[in-house]
């Protein structure tokens, strides 16, 4: 074989080979597999290259120029790992045989390009915080190909890589990410503050194209480019158990620091990447969980990356509350007073006057301090906060603007046939307390009502409403966050992702547009098993103002709240379960109005809609007479069943009596005897009405 063949050979099962380890190979791992998928490879190789070179230097020469055309990325530590698009690469071309020849011309566009990858790799390095840039953008302003770009970034993993996205805000498909690789870039993003559960727009946080193009002018000059006015950002920060109180007050406050403890991973520049120190971390720290390495990364790499001169830093003690600013960008180490530490310099605005938990945080920011067994936390969401906190006086800062839920109109009051003091009453309730179900009998126009509601409260914005229904198997997972399976493909292997419920989708939406009400309608709220559906949510909805660490949440996450803005609208159906099994937790957090077809407003529903419809009002005068044989009042009939222009013919009111209002009612009285015929069909309600055939 000519020298040619074999290299395609060793790159062809170069490929296969770490296609089928998800999570990489060591090289020598690779090598080993090279070797035994092609016996005598060596030695043909020693014939074709006359001892030149060995095959596995020109392995390692394949797996470096692969990383240049985004195929391959290495962790620095001997580790090989097949990009999203390397993986794309080979379920393309596998049947070809042509990735070597591919890979070296991708290798030779960027040999001749090198310059344009490296600039586009200074802008993203020198990106604001906070900031995302589109991929269009970015290729086209450095004259580079959009595909080729993408998929370098994915591989060599500068800083700033995961901040490239879709005109969308959502990652290139041309890089084609893995599901891996899509939840580290997530990662990252939610570290910077870009997405996430604080509710980031990600529009408003695009580079635009005239400021890239300022950027990318003053990197390929050489140039500073002009100063951007980055916003701060926020963290909490408690010194670990170990020391204590007095480690916070005699050292961090008197000598003007803040620190970490290492742990003996002291060996991180600032700046460094977020692999890097999980790598050191999983060295040095083998014998730890994957949670406490996870943890210490998450720290690191934060304090190290992430933390910036300028940034607020809070830290308490107890209720005591000290805030400062991060004074430089310079990380240091090796203090005599922090042994084992990485510091960086405060200055405290609060050493001498230290703020009150309660007395001056807002309880949102008081809540997230109160978050337990946790050395760092972003706190960047009450950035506006700690401005006024340093700039101002020490008050309590005012609370956050409700979002103004509007009054029923007579217009909106006259579209659902009901009286509009009694619909200001439901708005009232919702205003003092957010959560209201509508509950009675069958056909009282409880799911209607919420809609109506939903759609007036929200200004008839589709997207701020949503409707779920609960059942018996309805879980926490499907109605907040679970893990979901889904298929593997060629390009991605089958797993489990964490997908959003409609509860946490529509409070994140919420979130990003504090000003609009949103609407979650649970439609027959009592068939669930309502402390199975709700966890840890249940306590939310009495304390809006506080935060629970989720079922699935990690140690960075900061906890959930329910907008002050996202309102419940449930139903509940009293002839399919009474009310009466509706457990004391659930009464304390919702308001209750009834509808009920014998009381206001629904007694004047159907009337009111027959005059509309200038029909007669034969039918409201059956339905009353209907009613009053029915003993058992949450079995009673309403309006709904008779509010179809259809109903008032003859053979329509026969149709819903014969086939939707006996049955029910047949049900009820299942084994009792009663002749549900004789009592309630509608020769017998008419005869006692001296009514004739006709509707």
């Amino acid at each position: 074989m000519s020298r040619s063949e074999l290299s395609s050979v060793i790159t062809n099962t170069l490929f296969e080979a770490l296609a089928s380890a998800p999570d990489g190979l060591h090289r020598t791992t690779v090598w080993n597999h090279v070797l035994r998928s092609n016996p005598g490879l060596e030695k043909a190789w020693e014939e074709a290259v006359e001892g030149r070179t060995s095959p596995f230097t020109h392995m390692g020469w394949v797996a470096t120029k692969a990383v240049k055309a985004g195929w391959l990325r290495k962790d620095g530590n001997g580790s090989w790992e097949l990009t999203g698009a390397g993986r794309h690469a080979l379920s393309e071309h596998r049947e070809k045989g042509d990735l070597g020849s591919l890979i070296r011309t991708r290798y030779q566009v960027w040999a001749q390009a090198r310059g344009s990858y490296e600039l586009a790799c200074e802008v993203l390095q020198s990106l604001p915080e906070g900031r995302w840039v589109c991929i269009e953008d970015l290729a086209d302003l450095t004259g580079l190909d959009e595909t080729l770009l993408a998929q370098y970034l994915s591989a060599v993993r500068p800083e700033g890589w995961h901040r490239v996205m879709d005109e969308d805000g959502h990652a290139p498909k041309c890089a084609h990410f893995t599901d891996k690789e899509r939840a580290e870039a997530g990662a990252l993003l939610e570290a910077d503050a870009i997405l996430g559960p604080s509710g980031w727009t990600l529009t408003s946080y695009r580079v635009s194209r005239q400021e890239l193009t300022e950027q990318i002018s003053s990197s390929a000059s050489g140039s500073p480019p002009e100063e951007t006015a980055v916003p701060a950002r926020a963290w909490l920060l408690r010194a670990p158990r170990s020391t204590g109180d007095s480690d916070t007050r005699e050292v961090w406050l008197t000598q003007g620091f803040c620190s970490v403890d290492t742990l003996g991973v002291d060996t991180l520049d600032p700046g460094v990447d977020e692999s890097v120190v999980r790598n050191t971390v999983q060295r040095l720290r083998s014998h730890w969980s994957a949670s406490e390495q996870g943890k210490l990364t998450f720290t690191l790499h934060t304090f190290t990356s992430k933390v910036r001169a300028g940034d607020f830093i809070l830290t308490n003690i107890g209720r005591e509350v000290h805030l400062g600013t991060v004074a430089d960008d310079e990380l240091r180490s090796g203090a005599p007073s922090a042994r084992g530490h990485l510091t960086r310099t405060v200055s405290w605005h609060t050493q001498d006057s230290p703020l009150d938990l309660t007395g001056n945080l807002s309880a949102e920011l008081a809540a997230r301090i109160g978050t337990p067994n946790t050395e760092l936390l972003e706190l960047t969401g009450f950035r506006r906060e700690l401005e006024q906190l340093i700039n101002g006086p020490h008050e309590r800062p005012a609370p956050v603007q409700d979002a103004e839920l509007p009054e029923p109109t007579e217009e909106f009051a006259r579209s659902v046939f009901m009286d509009r003091e009694w619909l200001a009453e439901c708005v009232d309730l919702l205003r003092e307390r957010p959560q209201l179900v509508l509950y009675g009998p069958p056909g009282t126009g409880k799911t209607y009502l919420a809609q109506e509601l939903a759609r007036h409260l929200t200004g008839d914005r589709p997207e701020n409403t949503q409707l779920v229904q609960f059942h018996p198997s309805y879980s926490y997972e499907d109605f907040f966050e679970g893990y979901r399976p889904h298929p593997g493909d060629s390009e991605h292997p089958s797993g489990f992702t964490l997908t959003h419920g409609p509860l946490r989708s529509l409070a994140n939406a919420a979130r990003k547009h504090p000003g609009e009400p949103f609407v979650l309608i649970i439609d027959e709220i009592n068939r669930g098993h309502l402390a199975k559906v709700f966890g840890e949510l249940y306590y939310l909805l009495e304390y809006r103002n506080r935060s629970v660490r989720l079922l699935y949440g990690t140690e960075a996450d900061p906890g959930f709240d329910l907008p002050r803005n996202l309102f419940i609208i449930g139903t509940m159906n009293t002839a399919d379960r009474s009310i009466a099994l509706v457990d004391t937790a659930m009464r304390r957090r919702f308001w209750f109005a009834e509808l009920h077809p014998s009381a206001e407003p629904v007694a004047s529903v159907l009337p009111r809609w027959l005059r509309h419809h200038a029909l007669p009002e034969t039918a409201a005068l059956l339905l009353d007479e209907l009613n009053g044989r029915i003993d058992d009042r949450d079995f009673r009939i309403g309006p709904s069943y008779l509010m179809r222009p259809s109903v008032h013919t003859a053979k329509g009111m026969d149709r819903v009596w014969r086939h939707q209002i006996l049955p029910l009612l047949e049900e009820h009285h299942y084994g009792d005897g009663t002749d549900v015929t004789a009592r309630y069909g509608l020769a017998s309600l008419r005869k006692a009405l001296d009514l004739t055939e006709s509707p």
